[in-house]
């Protein structure tokens, strides 16, 4: 059986109006046009669904029954297009982000909140996630961006952008390390340091830090989640080195956090997704946006808190 919508919509036309020439002028059409939908509706059926005289149209028992139904699927139809045209225009859907707990904490709130502003119909679902955890749900398909701070020289990644998140010495207020009118590599190998833990993209740049330095850091201990290395600080076992754009560092107003004169000591940030995939119209929307607030967000010019 082959009914079009074309057919559906001349028959609920006809049916709802009760005239060929007004339904004709409803859908924009001629009479002798309209008048070919409905016969050949009828004949995909093999029912007659009007009963008609000189002087009016109506439906048949048969076509009175099928009205409801012709209805509803025009009405789910046009709100599937309608959806679909939201999201092709980017004023509806779902953006799907994998990131640092570091950037998912601190850049992606105000970032999400300014966007909404101008696109109200987006939603967001964020997975705050480890390194290589953002690069797996990347490449698996499973987010369309990841922000990230990792190793992404992979050929099914993409790099939409990049910048950098400086990395900071955090110790407690009257702490040795506050002397220095200058805070290097050398001055920070000097003191107990509670490290990140070694899959972190943290841990990776300050471990690389030290290397290019030539220095052997003294790791005091070891945590996963920044919270925990600034309760370390707080409780005097050691200094940390966390990211500037960290907002677990405001939370602690008797620790000092303090930039390093040592360009090794700053984390690549990397918005990216799988190659030769085609975002959504409003994840292309996002990227675009986070692309041009990067400095932003990321930049910091003032050298203490």
């Amino acid at each position: 059986m082959d009914i079009s919508l074309r057919q559906m919509r001349s028959f609920v036309a006809v049916a709802k109006l009760g005239s060929f020439t007004r339904a004709a002028e409803f859908l924009h059409v001629s009479q002798p046009t309209l008048t070919v939908q409905i016969r050949r509706l009828e004949e995909a059926l093999q029912l007659k669904l009007f009963d008609r005289n000189p002087r009016s149209v109506n439906l048949t028992r048969v076509g009175r029954d099928l009205l409801p139904s012709f209805e509803r699927t025009l009405q789910d139809l046009d709100s599937v297009l309608l959806d679909v045209k939201h999201v092709s225009t980017a004023q509806l859907g779902l953006v799907r982000i994998a990131a640092l707990p570091s950037f998912a904490a601190s850049l992606l709130p105000d970032s999400i909140r300014h966007f909404r502003k101008q696109n109200p119909g987006a939603s967001f679902a964020v997975k705050d996630v480890i390194a290589s955890a953002v690069l797996g749900l990347v490449r698996s398909d499973e987010v369309d961006l990841g922000l990230t701070g990792g190793n992404v020289d992979f050929p099914d990644i993409e790099v939409l952008f990049r910048a950098s998140d400086e990395i900071r010495v955090i110790y407690p207020k009257g702490h040795p390390i506050d002397r220095f009118s200058r805070i290097t590599a050398e001055r920070l190998a000097q003191f107990p340091i509670v490290m990140m833990d070694s899959r972190t993209s943290v841990r990776a740049v300050t471990d690389n830090a030290f290397r290019k330095a030539k220095l052997m850091p003294t790791p005091v201990t070891e945590t996963t989640q920044m919270m925990t290395a600034l309760g370390m600080v707080r409780a005097g076992i050691g200094i940390t080195l966390l990211p500037a754009s960290a907002r677990e560092i405001a939370a602690e107003p008797t620790l000092r956090a303090r930039h390093i004169s040592d360009p090794n000591f700053s984390r690549p940030v990397w918005l990216i997704k799988r190659k030769n995939r085609t975002l959504p119209p409003l994840s292309k929307a996002f990227a675009d946006h986070l692309s041009r607030e990067r400095v932003s967000f990321l930049k910091r010019d003032d050298d203490d808190r």
